[in-house]
Order: C-alpha cells, then sequence, then structure tokens
C-alpha cells in the first residue's frame, strides 16, 4: 500500500506496523523518498541517514516476523536536530568549526527514541550552535518553512519543526533553551514541547546554556509527543547527567484527562507588545477562550 507522512502520525504508524499493515521498511522508504521530493525546497536536513534507517527498519520487521513484540514507537521515522550526538553520523551544530566531527557515541535521548522503535532518517539543520530564533544562522544554508518558503521556520530548532510539518518525518528531537522548540513548531503548525528541565538527559547534547537547555520532541499532534515523552523517560533517571531526574512517566495515558482547575498563566504585557500581529493574537486569545470553556484558570502574571 502507499504510505504518505502527510496523513499517518506517529501512533498510527507503530499500530500500523504492529498489525502488519505495512512494514517498516516501506515506512522508511516513504520517509526517504519525501525527503528526496521536498529537501530541496525546505532543507530541513544537514544529513539525510537512509542507511541507518534501513537497517534499523529491517531489524523491526525481522521481530515482527518472529512474533517477538514490538518497541511502542516501532517503524516511526526520527529528524535528530544536529546539536545531538548519534554514532554513524557526523554532529555539526550546522557549524564549519564541526562540519567533518563524527559522533563518537550516540546521546542517551537519542538512544531512547531508537531503543522505542524509531527509524533515524537525518540530522536536521539549526542555528549555528543554537543561537538563534530563524534557523538563518546556519553555517549551510537556511532552512525554508514549508508552508510558504520565503518565511522562516523558526529556530533554533528550525529543521526539526520543518522537517515535520513537510511530512518528511512522523517525530523530530529538538532542544530548547529561551523557546527553540515551542517557537519554531507554533510557525511551523506543529506540536512541541520544551519537558520540565532535568525530565530528559542532556547527555551527548552540545550545550548553549546548560541550566536551561532541554531536549524535547516535534510530532503532528499531542499525542504523538506525549509517546515520544514516555520514550524519552523510559529508564528512568540518566546516571551520565548528573542534572536529569526520575520522571513518572505515562505521559500519553493522560492526554485526555479533564483539565478543570488547571492554571494558565497570561502575561499582559506580551498581549500587547509592539509589534504583535494581529492574526498572532487572535490565535492566542482563541486559544486561551478554549482553555477557559474547558475549566482552565487564566492567571495574569507578571
Amino acid at each position: 500500500m502507499g504510505i504518505s507522512l502527510d496523513t499517518l502520525t506517529a501512533a498510527q504508524i507503530a499500530a500500523g506496523v504492529a498489525a502488519g499493515k505495512f512494514t517498516a521498511t516501506e515506512v522508511a522508504r516513504a520517509a526517504l523518498s519525501a525527503i528526496e521530493t521536498r529537501e530541496a525546497d525546505v532543507q530541513a536536513f544537514l544529513q539525510v541517514t537512509p542507511e541507518l534507517a534501513l537497517e534499523a527498519a529491517a531489524r523491526i520487521d525481522v521481530a515482527r516476523a518472529a512474533g517477538e513484540s514490538l518497541p511502542p514507537l516501532a517503524g516511526v521515522p526520527l529528524a535528530i536536530k544536529d546539536n545531538m550526538n548519534l554514532a554513524g553520523t557526523r554532529t555539526t551544530c550546522a557549524s564549519r568549526m564541526l562540519e567533518n566531527y563524527e559522533s563518537p557515541y550516540t546521546a542517551t535521548c537519542v538512544r531512547r527514541m531508537l531503543d522505542a522503535g524509531c527509524l533515524p532518517v537525518g540530522k536536521a539543520n539549526m542555528d549555528e550552535f543554537a543561537f538563534g530564533s530563524s534557523t538563518e544562522s546556519s553555517a549551510f544554508h537556511r532552512t525554508n518553512n514549508p508552508w510558504d518558503l520565503e518565511r522562516v521556520p523558526g529556530g533554533s530548532s528550525g529543521g526539526s519543526a520543518a522537517a515535520v510539518a513537510a511530512g518528511m518525518t512522523a517525530l523530530a528531537l529538538g532542544s530548547d533553551t529561551g523557546g527553540s522548540i515551542r517557537q519554531p513548531a507554533a510557525l511551523c503548525g506543529v506540536v512541541g514541547m520544551k519537558p520540565t528541565y532535568g525530565v530528559v538527559s542532556r547527555y551527548g547534547v552540545v550545550a548553549f546554556g546548560s541550566s536551561l537547555d532541554q531536549v524535547g520532541p516535534f510530532g503532528r499532534t499531542v499525542e504523538d509527543v506525549a509517546l515520544a515523552l514516555d520514550a524519552l523517560t523510559a529508564g528512568g533517571r540518566d546516571p551520565f547527567d548528573g542534572t536529569s531526574q526520575e520522571a513518572e512517566g505515562g505521559f500519553a495515558a493522560h492526554i485526555d484527562d479533564d483539565i478543570a482547575g488547571l492554571r494558565v498563566g497570561v502575561i499582559p504585557a506580551f498581549m500587547e507588545a509592539e509589534g504583535l500581529a494581529p492574526e498572532v493574537k487572535a490565535a492566542v486569545e482563541g486559544a486561551l477562550r478554549t482553555l477557559e470553556a474547558q475549566g482552565a484558570k487564566l492567571v495574569e502574571v507578571d
């Protein structure tokens, strides 16, 4: 059957592979085909890794054929921000200084996604050393917003967000110091989350601001991001990261929980800031009304 990452979520891909509707290899080839078709316009990647993706897919297909239970994200394509080490790839941080730097090991966050069954399709573009918010400061090339190639995707994790938005991958990892996951997720129309500090290991991630950096996932849906967070926190605290902590996990199990009584902070000064586009303000106000209608309490904060 024809597979399109434009219409399939990560949850649907994993379920389809587990049920035998399609193989992980078919998914990998669909992702690589989408990259081949769209990457010239979007420029979301610094390195595409077909060998690694197809090898991971083959292992999953062999396991399923043998009747083994599959990991929760089996067969889901994954893009990895290029400040995260993955053995067998370069980790350049979008800088000429690290252009030929070969990853000597795999970051814990990447390893946990691979253990969950993800297929590594490539390393995503970023602002150089994560300094930037538009993915225009990459030393190699800018990344374009898939919805309008004349606009930026945000940053510094713009390549990761654009890869998901363009249907080239179902999940992506980014890092967020001061908005580098949340802002490109907003600009590209995907879901992104910066977890609480210490929930996800930073071991193997090139630092920007160590006391603020945190790795988090991009996906097309809240469910996909929750499943990714479950994978990132599986195994508990990482002994290689002194700031990591135990996480309760079970994020996907709570996506339909009632939000009545939860507090949502609103910063009035931001809503009246000079340069705030009217359509952005309207979208935020609409989201606040929706949250309030579902029982959340809006609280003004300074």
